[in-house]
């Protein structure tokens, strides 16, 4: 049997980190799903990008469940993961998905990753919605509060972005592939996740806080190149297209962390 890279503890040393309740009223939508080979680390542990694209199958489900035939696109601005453990290959995952919070065009989507009834990881989108014709950004609308607004309990969000720049245009050349892109024409959101995965092998350890950032759309045609930054117990990697930011990254080591 091969060693596998799960951890099972949170840096405080409790089983789980304090996660986001469920909210008392409103629609919380559950999906299963089972960790598969493609998904996983050559030591057995659910990968950053697979994670990304488990939240955006739950988003999409979710409002296929709703009956609701949405008039626009969902772009995600930023994501930030609190994470208590690891999935490993072959276990069986819980999602619970719902609208912690809106703004004006985008709205906040919390989902908590579970295993056998305890809390593992915990996300917190911004997801902004655009309209299909033009992908400018568009009201919420009446109908999108009916079925969400429930949830989010008239919480606001803001969908400013906060991480910094890089120090320097440095960095080496991150390929984009044909499979990167999405029905949207521009690259998926999990693939960031994928780039900082690449920085994060090798290191030695995993992170227990994420945060990723998307500045701008990754196209066709784009020189990318991925730089990255270490400090202690935190790294931090940028996407750039020349000298401009396409997405930023912090990944935040606990104190007990391997």
């Amino acid at each position: 049997m091969r060693e596998m890279e799960s951890v099972l503890f949170h840096p405080s040393g409790s089983p789980v980190p304090s996660f986001v309740p469920d909210p008392a009223h409103g629609r919380v939508f559950t999906v299963s799903r089972a960790v598969r080979s493609s998904e996983v680390t050559p030591g057995g542990r659910l990968r950053l990008d697979a994670l990304a694209r488990y939240l955006q199958d739950a988003a999409e489900d979710d409002l296929a469940d709703s009956g609701w035939r949405e008039p626009c696109d969902w772009l995600v601005r930023r994501v930030s993961v609190v994470i208590g453990g690891y999935p490993a290959y072959g276990e069986p995952l819980s999602l619970r998905t719902f609208c912690s919070a809106t703004g004006p065009r985008w709205a906040e989507r919390t989902t908590t990753v579970t295993r056998s009834g305890t809390d593992l990881m915990q996300a917190v989108a911004v997801w902004a919605a655009v309209g299909r014709e033009d992908g400018r950004p568009v009201p919420l609308g009446p109908e999108f509060h009916r079925l969400y607004g429930g949830a989010a309990q008239g919480r606001t969000v803001s969908a400013r972005l906060s991480l910094p720049g890089p120090p320097g245009q440095a960095g080496r050349a991150w390929p984009l592939r044909a499979s990167d892109f999405d029905t949207a024409g521009h690259v998926n959101n999990a693939i960031a996740w994928a780039a900082a995965e690449d920085v994060l092998a090798g290191l030695g350890w995993l992170p227990a806080r994420g945060e990723l950032e998307y500045r701008r759309p990754i196209l066709p045609g784009h020189d990318v190149r991925l730089a990255a930054g270490h400090a202690p117990g935190q790294l931090s990697c940028w996407l750039l297209n020349g000298p401009q930011l396409l997405a930023s990254a912090r990944l935040s080591r606990g104190t007990h962390w391997p």
